[in-house]
């Protein structure tokens, strides 16, 4: 059975090697021991941590093989972002230069540095390995994301957003960073993302060009990849604009990839999702749903086939789910249809 759970100490070495998979333009995963288990730490210090409001937590969970112990994936919510570090992203606009004596009206696209998104919940860290990215583990290791800030509203921001991996190749190179690069950075993709992933941001704000940048002045390579994604985020993307997030504008600094949001009581999933009690039974078929208990420090989630009426303020669970999500009769979850 696959359930969702927060990570632990010991699941270090299944995240060291999912960062080393991950590759280039990963940037919450960077290949760095200390850098990820102080995630650990943190993710286990947020969980215990009694709050009222977001602040400075981050949530890290893992999808676990209950009969392998394997570790399938792994996923994350920052709850409140930019509140120590800056949180930087380019916005796509438009100026408009014109000229009545010579009947000239050009628009032009520039982008313009902001820290328009301090504050808001973000949704990061996706990843799931390649051998079980099948059925529906893909889904239930984002989705169940929107279950979870559902049930603890009060840690989350209304204002939701991901980013979306941008566009690069094998190695690691992005056409939009080499155009930064080579005219104010000096410094190469994978070393720039690498040193934001570690928390190194301020060679951000002492070399990044502080006036708005023509987009018609950066290569035509550079000029075709600002809001595209890459290849192997699209089914990422897809399922995120199936909830409702929508891309505004906004662009990742590094590798122009796009940023989406949503407000968390129009997320598809938090907005449908049903609080019932427990009855463990023996039970088979139905619809597919996710689910997840309402115990935050001990928080389990996974997917299955129940039969849910509209009506009942009850469910019932097949003992060896109830098991695996620490749930016994009289017991509360929260579910949504896949």
């Amino acid at each position: 059975m696959m359930v969702i759970r927060p990570i632990r100490a010991d699941d270090y070495p299944a995240l060291y090697d999912m960062a080393v998979e991950s590759g280039h333009g990963f940037t919450s995963l960077p290949v760095n021991d200390e850098l990820l288990q102080r995630k650990i730490n943190r993710s286990e210090d947020s969980f215990a941590k009694e709050v009222s409001k977001p602040g400075d937590e981050g949530y890290l969970f893992v999808l676990e093989d209950t009969e392998t112990g394997f570790i399938c994936g792994t996923s994350a919510i920052e709850a409140a972002v930019g509140l120590d570090d800056a949180f930087y992203h380019y916005h796509l606009g438009k100026v408009v230069h014109t000229s009545r004596a010579l009947g000239v009206y050009n628009t032009v696209d520039i982008l313009t540095l902001c820290n328009d998104y301090t504050g808001a919940t973000e949704l990061c860290t996706l990843f799931l390995r390649e051998q079980r990215r099948l059925k529906h583990n893909g889904k239930l290791l984002s989705r169940f994301r929107f279950l979870f800030m559902a049930e603890f509203r009060e840690r989350f921001s209304d204002r939701v957003i991901a980013e979306m991996r941008g566009v690069s190749d094998e190695v690691g190179n992005s056409p939009f960073w080499q155009w930064l690069e080579e005219h104010f950075f000096s410094v190469d993709f994978p070393t720039a993302d690498y040193l934001t992933g570690i928390g190194q941001k301020v060679f951000i704000a002492e070399l990044m060009p502080k006036y708005p940048i023509y987009v018609s002045l950066l290569s035509k390579e550079a000029q075709a990849v600002i809001g595209q994604v890459h290849a192997k985020t699209k089914p990422a993307l897809a399922l995120l604009q199936s909830e409702g997030f929508s891309t505004t504008g906004y662009v990742d600094i590094f590798d122009a990839g796009p940023t989406v949001e949503a407000k968390l009581e129009h997320i598809r999933t938090a907005r449908n999702s049903r609080r019932l009690q427990v009855r463990v039974a023996d039970v088979s078929g139905g619809q597919p749903y996710l689910i997840c208990n309402c115990d935050r420090q001990n928080f389990r989630a996974s997917w299955t086939h129940l039969h849910v009426s509209e009506t009942s303020e009850e469910v019932n669970l097949p003992p060896d789910l109830a098991a695996a999500l620490l749930l016994q009769d009289g017991d509360w979850v929260r579910l949504a249809r896949l």
